[in-house]
């Protein structure tokens, strides 16, 4: 999902092509911009759009439609999101995303904890605007979009969150980090996994598979139900895909073993 190739051959171009110190400088504190600021200040625009259509299409789901407009409301935010800002940071809008990733070899460590900061501010923006822009009356009555623990077996809804993280990390690393599997049809296939996750799972766990997604609108509601599945779950499906695809499935450069 990380555009970093692209972005280092500019870099070196620019670098050489300017003598003077005066434009050197000024090329440095662009690549800074280019490397640091863009793509974090990318993650949080995205990620509060993300959490505000998610959390908007909970609130107006209205009538006996079930997950039928979550669903494809967040796998098509998603997937306009990457297709759009993925040259920029890589398109993750997830800390558990931006986690499968780094360990993946497709980001710096350097961008690991402002990406995660910037996608829970955004998580944060994006829940607060949609309890802005609704009556209150609606919003309370579906938590603000909050993910509203109903299944009394916490283990059960944990386990769901570990599959449904693993199926989306593992899409995302295989289509557009590993070498060997990168396609560029990577966001539209990223956008239809989180779709088929909800219809899957959003009667289970509610198919969270996000922290930043849960962390939003659990502040903008203040509702805290059971809210450390929506960590431990989408955090160990991330850990799984790791272990997946640097032992098993990763291309030469990825792998750890048999290289």
């Amino acid at each position: 999902m990380a555009g970093t190739k692209t972005k280092t051959e500019v870099f070196t171009i620019a670098e050489m092509g300017e003598p003077s110190a005066e434009r050197g400088d000024t090329n440095k504190k662009r690549c800074i911009f280019e490397q640091y600021v863009q793509p974090c200040m990318a993650e949080l625009f995205g990620t509060s759009l993300f959490v505000f259509v998610g959390c908007a299409s909970v609130i107006g789901n209205v009538g006996d439609v079930g997950v039928i407009q979550p669903a494809v409301a967040h796998g098509l935010a998603l997937g306009v999101l990457i297709m759009v800002l993925g040259q920029i940071s890589g398109g993750h809008f997830n800390p558990a995303v931006s986690l499968s990733v780094y360990l993946c070899g497709g980001m710096g460590l350097s961008l690991l904890l402002p990406y995660i900061l910037a996608q829970m501010c955004g998580g944060m923006i994006g829940a607060g605007l949609t309890k802005v822009i609704y009556p209150t009356d609606v919003y309370n009555a579906s938590l603000g979009g909050a993910f509203n623990f109903v299944n009394d077996d916490l283990g059960k809804t944990t386990v769901a969150e570990v599959m449904m993280t693993l199926f989306l990390t593992t899409v995302v690393c295989m289509g557009a980090v590993n070498g060997q599997t990168r396609s560029p049809s990577a966001p539209f296939c990223i956008g239809l996994t989180v779709t088929a996750n909800i219809f899957a799972g959003g009667t289970v766990s509610g198919a969270c598979m996000n922290p930043a997604r849960a962390f939003g609108p659990a502040v903008a509601a203040n509702h805290w139900n059971h809210h450390w599945i929506y960590w431990v779950g989408p955090a160990s499906g991330a850990l799984l895909t790791v272990m997946f695809i640097r032992l098993l499935f990763g291309d030469q450069k990825t792998r750890v073993v048999l290289k």
